[in-house]
């Protein structure tokens, strides 16, 4: 086996494997971006190979695209599908009602889209994603880079009304310059390390001039499956109330492992 994963990649890793196991042949698939997800397009893509299982993947940004590309899974666009049976994605936080924050690999517009076309959306993630109360971590907002500092100001205005514990706003940077996205766009990263009423908090944010989409994802995901560094996984599901215990055999093969990017 390849170099000894770290509890936190091993926890990812079969969060991964047990997700991949919802998919069918047939199915659409939307592959979500991030270093979990990075292990769920790898697991798939193995299932691909291994089994033949025969899927259509529409991915998250173009990293994923590449990604899965690379990985033997036959890749398409959102327009081309046009609906999805499934979703797979990571996500930064999750609480008890499986409200999320995403976007800390600024691809929240695409995979906003791409969960809210699909029959059923998946998170995966290590037991650490999730929180009683969302906002530790920083919320992304996407917006148009046209008159982004106003459009900051009045994100500023909006939050003195919201209860949230802080209120600092930074534009996301790539070394000296924005960051740029993969549909052209800017992310703000609002610091408010405790949301108190997500759902109102999405609402008003995107009725803010400039303001393209926000990382909170409410009343998007049906299951969570949590990964922890022992091989346990938890899948918990929303719909039914249920939530039950796996044990994942953990033995990657080198075709998981060669050239992680993330």
């Amino acid at each position: 086996m390849p170099a000894e994963l770290s509890p936190i990649d091993k926890a990812k890793f079969v969060a991964a494997k047990r997700a991949v196991d919802f998919i069918e042949s047939g199915m659409k698939v939307g592959l979500g971006t991030g270093s979990t997800a990075a292990w769920m397009v790898r697991c798939l893509g193995e299932r691909v190979r291994q089994e033949g299982l025969k899927i259509v993947g529409v991915p998250t940004s173009t990293r994923t695209a590449e990604l899965a590309r690379q990985c033997g899974i036959h890749v398409t666009s959102l327009d081309e599908a046009k609906w999805l049976d499934i979703t797979i994605d990571g996500a930064d936080e999750f609480d008890q009602n499986l409200a999320l924050i995403k976007g800390g690999g600024a691809a929240l517009l695409q995979e906003k889209i791409v969960a809210t076309a699909s029959d059923q959306m998946i998170v995966i993630a290590d037991a650490a994603k999730e929180v009683q109360q969302l906002g530790a971590f920083p919320l992304p907002i996407e917006i148009i880079p046209f008159g982004w500092q106003t459009s900051k100001a009045l994100v500023e205005e909006m939050l003195v009304s919201m209860d949230v514990l802080a209120r600092d706003v930074t534009l996301r940077m790539n070394g000296e310059r924005p960051l740029v996205t993969d549909e052209s766009n800017y992310i703000l990263d609002l610091h408010l390390k405790r949301i108190s009423n997500p759902r109102q908090l999405a609402l008003v944010l995107n009725q803010i001039p400039g303001v393209v989409e926000n990382g909170l994802f409410i009343d998007i995901c049906d299951i969570v499956i949590i990964g922890h560094g022992d091989g346990r996984v938890t899948v918990r599901d929303i719909n039914s109330g249920s939530e039950t215990d796996d044990q994942i055999l953990f033995a990657p093969t080198d075709n998981i492992f060669a050239d992680l990017g993330e």
